[in-house]
Formats: C-alpha cells, sequence, structure tokens
C-alpha cells in the first residue's frame, strides 16, 4: 500500500522473492515507478485501494505515510492480516548489521555523516530508510556488512520484529502529534521503538542533554548498552565536548576530533558529530581516519546547504526544516546578522522558543507562505520588518534587495511546504535556483 520509493523497492524485493504482488496507490503513481513494476508484470492500481483484493492478502507493506488509523489498515487489521513496515519486510532477507538513527531532528545529516566515515574508511555500507534509494529495493540488490538507516517514527510504528544493532537516539521535540493524538508521551514511544528487539549485545547511542529523552525514558524495557554523549557533561563512556574537541571514549580507548576538522556548524551538529564519531569508534576507526573523514564531508541538499556568496551575502538553504525545532537549530548557528524566510504550512507551531533567538540574530524576516498571520503575531515586535511574498523567487529578490553587505539570506521555514511547493526538495531547488540566478 503506497507507491512511492519505499513502496515501489518493497514490491521489486517481494517479486524476487517468487511472491504475488498486488500495489495499490489511493495518489497517482509516478511514470518512473509505474514503468518499472510493468516491466516485472506486476499488477497496480491507483486513485483507489480495491478492499476485497487487499484483505485476501497474506501481509501488507505500508508506505510510512498511511496512517493506521484509515480504513483499510483498520480492516485489515481486524482480520488479523499483519501490516508492517518495508523495514520489517525486508530485514530478514539481508545479513547485514544495522546502523538506526532515529529523533525529531538531524537524522538525515547523521545518516549521510555516518555512510560516509564507514564508506570513506573502505567498509562495505549502504545508505537507505528514510533517505535515498528504499531499504528493500538494495536488500534487493545487494547484501552489504552495514546498513546505515534513517528511521522516521512512522517507520517505526509499523516495526514489530526489527531489529538495530546499533541505535542512535538524537532527540525529541513535538512534532507530527497529529499522529499520535495530540501526545508528547505517545510520539516519544514511538521513538524509543528504536530499542526494541535489541540485546545486551547491543547498543543504543543517546543525546544525554535533551530532557525529553529523559523525561519519557522507558523504565527497565532496554536492555542494550548505553552510550551516551554530552556537550554539557563529561561522560565515563561515549562523547563530550572539552577544550574545542570531541573527546570519545570507546572500548576504553580515548580519541580527540578537534572542532575545527567539523565542518557542519551549529551546536546540533556537534551533537550529530558526537553520535556518528561513537560509531565510528564502536567500529574500530582509527582517530586518524575519523578526523580526515569529518573534514572531508560535506553538507547534504536542503539541510543547512550554502548556496552561494552574492555582494557579501551568503545564502543558506535549509528547507528541511519543517518545524519549530529545526529552526531553531538554523538559528542557532548563525553567527552572523540574518535575513530570515521562513513560513507554509503551520502544524500547529509554537513560536515562543524562537523568540530570544530571532531577537538576537534576525534583522527581518521574509514569509513565504499562504497565511503568515501566526509568523507576524509571533515577532512583529522582534525585528525591524516582516515582508510577505508568494515565491521563492520573490523572497529572493527582496532578500537581495534588503541585506548587507556580511549578513546571511536563510530559508529555514518551521513549516511544511504543501501552500506553494510540491515538498520541501521542490521549495529548496526553487530557492536555490533563485540564488544561482541574481
Amino acid at each position: 500500500m503506497g507507491s512511492g520509493e519505499s513502496g515501489t523497492g518493497t514490491a521489486i524485493l517481494a517479486n524476487k522473492l517468487g511472491m504475488d504482488v498486488f500495489v495499490s496507490d489511493l495518489g497517482i503513481i509516478k511514470d518512473a515507478y509505474v514503468n518499472e513494476i510493468n516491466k516485472l508484470n506486476i499488477d497496480w492500481e491507483q486513485g483507489k485501494h480495491s478492499t476485497t483484493r487487499i484483505l485476501e492478502s497474506d501481509v501488507i507493506v505500508k508506505s510510512p505515510g498511511i496512517p493506521n488509523s484509515a480504513s483499510i489498515v483498520k480492516e485489515a487489521l481486524s482480520k488479523n492480516i499483519p501490516v508492517i513496515s518495508e523495514m520489517e519486510f525486508a530485514q530478514p532477507h539481508s545479513k547485514a548489521k544495522v546502523i538506526g538513527i532515529t529523533g525529531t531532528n538531524g537524522k538525515t545529516t547523521t545518516t549521510a555523516l555516518i555512510h560516509h566515515l564507514l564508506e570513506s574508511n573502505g567498509k562495505s555500507v549502504k545508505m537507505a530508510g528514510n533517505i535515498g534509494i528504499s531499504y528493500a529495493r538494495q536488500v534487493a540488490d545487494v547484501d552489504p556488512d552495514y546498513f546505515v538507516l534513517e528511521l522516521s517514527s512512522f517507520q517505526l510504528d509499523d516495526c514489530k520484529t526489527f531489529k538495530v544493532d546499533i541505535a542512535i537516539l538524537l532527540n525529541i521535540s513535538p512534532d507530527h502529534l497529529d499522529r499520535y493524538d495530540n501526545s508528547l508521551a505517545k510520539y516519544a514511544a514511538s521513538k524509543f521503538k528504536i530499542t526494541q528487539n535489541q540485546t545486551a549485545s547491543d547498543v543504543l547511542i543517546y543525546c544525554l542533554d535533551d530532557k525529553t529523552i529523559q523525561k519519557y525514558w522507558p523504565k527497565d524495557s532496554i536492555q542494550s548498552q548505553l552510550i551516551p554523549f554530552s556537550i554539557l557533561k563529561k561522560v565515563e563512556t561515549g562523547a563530550w565536548l572539552r577544550n574545542e574537541s570531541i573527546e570519545l571514549n570507546i572500548k576504553n580507548k580515548t580519541q580527540h576530533i578537534p572542532m575545527k576538522n567539523i565542518t557542519i556548524k551549529g551546536k546540533h551538529n556537534t551533537h550529530n558529530s558526537m553520535a556518528a564519531g561513537v560509531v565510528a569508534g564502536l567500529l574500530d576507526l582509527k582517530n586518524d581516519q575519523i578526523k580526515e573523514s569529518f573534514l572531508s564531508f560535506s553538507t547534504i541538499e536542503h539541510r543547512l546547504e550554502f548556496v552561494g556568496k552574492i555582494q557579501g551575502v551568503k545564502y543558506i538553504n535549509d528547507s528541511k526544516a519543517t518545524n519549530v525545532n529545526s529552526a531553531w537549530y538554523a538559528l542557532e548557528s548563525m553567527t552572523n546578522d540574518t535575513i530570515w524566510i521562513a513560513g507554509g504550512v503551520d502544524k500547529g507551531n509554537d513560536y515562543t522558543d524562537l523568540k530570544p533567538l530571532v531577537r538576537e540574530k534576525v534583522r527581518m524576516i521574509i514569509c513565504l507562505g499562504l497565511d503568515n498571520s501566526k509568523i507576524h503575531e509571533a515577532f512583529q515586535e522582534d525585528v525591524e520588518m516582516i515582508i510577505n511574498v508568494g515565491t521563492a523567487q520573490e523572497a529572493v529578490h527582496v532578500a537581495n534587495r534588503m541585506s548587507k553587505n556580511g549578513e546571511n539570506v536563510l530559508l529555514s521555514p518551521a513549516c511544511a511546504s504543501f501552500d506553494l511547493f510540491n515538498d520541501y526538495q521542490d521549495r529548496g531547488r526553487q530557492f536555490k535556483r533563485a540564488v544561482l540566478n541574481l
């Protein structure tokens, strides 16, 4: 159910395993995916879910975007048909160790960084999950020693037997609460599902500084070895910050990563780098290898991505910041006065936590969205000016006219993109195109 990269990859793997496959999508299937499933003679439908046929299934693999409250899912579960995630379906067909990363923010960056650390040092490794090519599609094609998987709460929700060998929990802050009865406790429990099925031989790497992780820590249910990281205090085993260097103490061996080697900036990226460093230590990478790999890592697209410097002004694309917490991290990392491009589809945002940062770092706000009233209300007393625009090109042109030498122009919307764009990638690419056309 669902025919995106996850669903199509699952269909390809299931077909390779000799299963009878049917792909059903309530929306329209992209032409590229239609061509792939047609080549394999897989039956499919779009624009509907044929209840009778779907309920004849032995197992249903559900796209993470389909909630369990959907009527077809409820019917399947009432008939005791297993409804599982792509992760659950694919894992039994791979011998690879799984490094799984979850958290509200930083998953993509940390996943890409760990993949880079391992790949650049000769490890047999692939990256999948909520990033790039689907896990199932890759399992159908290759079997590396390691899979580094970005795992959203939606993906974890539909896992029962799925097991992560090295789990990373970066942070927890309110997001997608509409899927969790507006309960932060339920959302946190979903994140902690990354530890289910772990044993004493497995590892959980977690942020000791995150108060929500501490508040909702499940009592007595985590069996894995615990390795914390912190920028606030020293830890006996794990990662901490000392004298402008990340200190790693893993397997009774101490290593040092100078902060000057970390190409991704900001407090949140220090946390992300610590988590990645712990994994590198666990897999016995040497200190020089780790330092060189950090130095050669470049930012992923749409996450604090440097686009260019024009007339002394830096343009930064952080379109992947679709919630307040992500935007907080982006603003926190700004070291010069900033013109902030924000707005889109508000997900019940509370902007209170951003106000001190906005007062300190933001000179003006450009609102890129259909309804900007909440942003105006939240920040009208904190900045010189708030301007509404309707396109990424207009936002960039206004920023270009209003910016001063030495300032930053930051696209970090704190909102979803669906009012004006197809998705956050479309928003980010339109922004970059407009900047490069200045």
